[in-house]
């Protein structure tokens, strides 16, 4: 088989996990006495910022505010993740999220062909694990050959380095891995490291430009959850299979 690595983004492309972020962020502001509410149409213009920090130091930027006042607010910046970061792991606890329809099953094939599974985000370390354990349960901890996450580089997407990282952890060449993403951005990151790329946008991204993408398909499907007409129209399938999947990477790099 020509493709010996599968490497998943986190939000969005795992689980519809956005939602949830925002949320977090917003008690979060609550906890630390400021009155920011980021809704939705805004939210959905700071996911084209990525990382968690590096959002909250760009809506800053979008204030008028008085330079001193700037620099104690970027000062606080810290203090305010930290504190989304444990709001954000309390509500993934209690069942806000569940995974997209065919990524458990895409990763389970994978396994079963002898392709190794990993992790290719900007979102911190230590959101994936209650994320992978609420989503898939405390063995799933166990699936992943590799996980590149946080602030381990200093370019987050759509720089590639984050995808460097991950190639580098498996020791697998970029032509022979695939990465499934759900973002404009997070395609352009894979793309950029050389790797097979399939988007799968999700309700924040569905509206970004996916031209770069080598596949584009509403999720990945399930028996249960099968694609959309148009989806299965072009796939030849009502899911996306492994075996399909990497008949698709082999024919793509010849």
């Amino acid at each position: 088989m020509s493709c010996e690595a599968l490497i998943f983004d986190v939000d969005g492309t795992l689980a519809d996990t956005e939602e949830v972020h925002r949320q977090a962020f917003n008690l979060a502001f609550g906890a630390c006495r400021l009155d920011w509410i980021w809704e939705p149409p805004l939210y959905g213009e700071l996911l084209q910022v990525t990382g968690g920090k590096e959002r909250i130091a760009s809506y800053i930027e979008r204030l008028q505010l008085p330079a001193a006042e700037r620099r104690c607010l970027n000062d606080l910046i810290p203090e305010i993740h930290r504190a989304k970061t444990r709001l954000y792991k309390e509500l993934i606890q209690v069942g806000h999220v569940r995974p997209r329809a065919g990524v458990r099953r895409l990763m389970m094939e994978a396994r079963d062909a002898g392709i190794r599974v990993a992790l290719a985000t900007t979102t911190s370390a230590e959101n994936i694990e209650p994320l992978i354990t609420a989503g898939f349960g405390h063995q799933a901890l166990h699936w992943f050959d590799a996980i590149a996450a946080g602030d381990v580089v200093a370019r987050k997407k759509p720089a590639p380095d984050i995808y460097n990282v991950a190639l580098m952890s498996l020791g697998v060449d970029p032509a022979r891995a695939i990465a499934v993403e759900d973002s404009a951005i997070g395609v352009a990151s894979a793309k950029a490291a050389g790797l097979f790329t399939v988007a799968t946008p999700s309700m924040w991204t569905y509206a970004q430009d996916f031209t770069a993408a080598d596949l584009l398909l509403s999720s990945l499907g399930d028996p249960a959850e099968p694609l959309a007409p148009a989806d299965e129209k072009r796939l030849g399938a009502k899911y996306l299979s492994i075996e399909r999947l990497a008949a698709l990477h082999a024919a793509a790099i010849g």
